[in-house]
């Protein structure tokens, strides 16, 4: 089996396993209690909640460890915008769908949500659109902003397009922004104080870290309505007794991808430049949805395939018995068998809409792997076209 799903989760790094292993053989305490034993284990979380904002550009007390990207996707919505509020919120049309989920809540709550459109390459265009850059600008008559919220993710999660999320923040300075960083954290250099973002998430195990664990950064001066009651920990903004081993694993594993992070992009690039000239030499016809391999605005590790003629949910099959893992769309709605809602908002036609797989590399894997890959996706393709 070929494992090109690395977007929907990525395998344990050995250095992240190798330090969660050595805190599980400690005698620790509870982080919030005052002895020995729960001293200890508060230093090691301190830490690394210190290693991850010093990685990600933001300041200790701006991090706060979660049980997944999806939890702090909606703790930064919701708790900027409760539910039932006359709220209105600016986000694109490409979102993950834990962020999506959140917005569909609050818009039957009464909320009002503007929709930005993007390119044919998936990216947010809003210097060059006429009809945004109103929706940027506070209300006639009126000193308050706009908006109670706006939301752009920082790399799409089935495309790998980049969003310009510095430039949509830097015109908003009264505005919350949000972006989700989950498929962008450890593949690109992500800085929390130069993006101008009020919150970013993340999760470990999309760079090499365990499952269970994401972050939310939260600009200093911050204040969200806690969706979770109980305890003090965290300053009361995520309750409950943080997980000292899944914490350094966290950052052990975003430490490697940092500092591993110029190189794995190159041979990422490489990566997909040989999986197309593959196909393209098996005589595989596909069309490439989101940027090029060497455009500057897309991850180094994701391709976004059409194979026109063949239908997805069939080719995600056939693929798995050829021995290739991948995937229709993201893993939280791959059991769907509606269009991908990011190609949708891209105008993609018909036959794109519905023969589109998402294929996400490893820097571990060899250019041979890839080649292999290629090939037996090209001969699935001829088979069912």
């Amino acid at each position: 089996m070929i494992y090109l799903d690395h977007n929907a989760t990525t395998p344990l790094l050995p250095e992240a396993a190798e330090a969660m292993a050595r805190i599980a053989s400690e005698n620790l305490g509870n982080p919030a209690s005052s002895h020995t034993p729960g001293r200890k284990a508060r230093r090691l979380l301190e830490d690394a909640r210190e290693q991850v904002a010093a990685l990600l550009g933001a300041s200790p007390s701006e991090v706060l460890f979660t049980g997944s990207a999806t939890e702090a996707n909606n703790l930064a919505i919701f708790g900027t915008v409760p539910r039932g509020e006359p709220a209105r919120i600016l986000a694109a049309k490409i979102e993950h769908n834990c962020v999506m989920e959140p917005l569909r809540v609050l818009a039957e709550a009464g909320a009002t949500i503007e929709w930005m459109d993007v390119d044919a390459r998936g990216i947010v265009d809003f210097q060059k659109r006429g009809d945004i850059v109103p929706l940027l600008a506070p209300s006639r008559g009126t000193m308050s902003p706009r908006f109670e919220l706006a939301i752009l993710m920082l790399a799409n999660h089935e495309t790998g397009a980049i969003q310009p999320v510095r430039q949509f923040a830097n015109p908003l300075p009264n505005v919350p922004v949000h972006t989700d960083a989950a498929q962008a954290v450890g593949k690109i250099p992500v800085n929390f104080r130069d993006l101008g973002c009020t919150t970013l998430t993340a999760s470990a195990h999309k760079f090499g870290g365990p499952v269970g664990i994401g972050l939310l950064l939260m600009k200093d001066g911050t204040k969200l309505k806690p969706q979770a009651f109980g305890g003090h920990q965290q300053r009361g903004q995520r309750p409950g007794t943080e997980s000292v081993m899944l914490a350094v694993g966290l950052a052990t594993a975003l430490d490697h991808a940092v500092r591993h992070m110029h190189a794995n992009a190159q041979h990422g690039h490489a990566l997909r430049v040989r999986f197309l000239a593959e196909l393209r030499k098996h005589d595989c016809p596909f069309v490439l949805n989101g940027p090029a391999p060497g455009e500057a605005d897309g991850l180094p590790s994701t391709l976004n395939l059409s194979f026109p003629g063949c239908r997805a949910e069939l080719l995600l099959m056939a693929l798995d018995l050829a021995g290739i893992a991948c995937s229709t769309g993201s893993a939280c709605s791959s059991g769907s068998l509606l269009p991908s809602p990011v190609l949708q908002a891209m105008n993609a036609p018909e036959e794109v809409l519905q023969s589109a797989m998402r294929f996400s590399f490893s820097p571990t894997q060899s250019k041979e792997e890839i080649a292999e890959a290629a090939g037996r996706v090209a001969g699935v393709v001829k088979a069912m076209g």
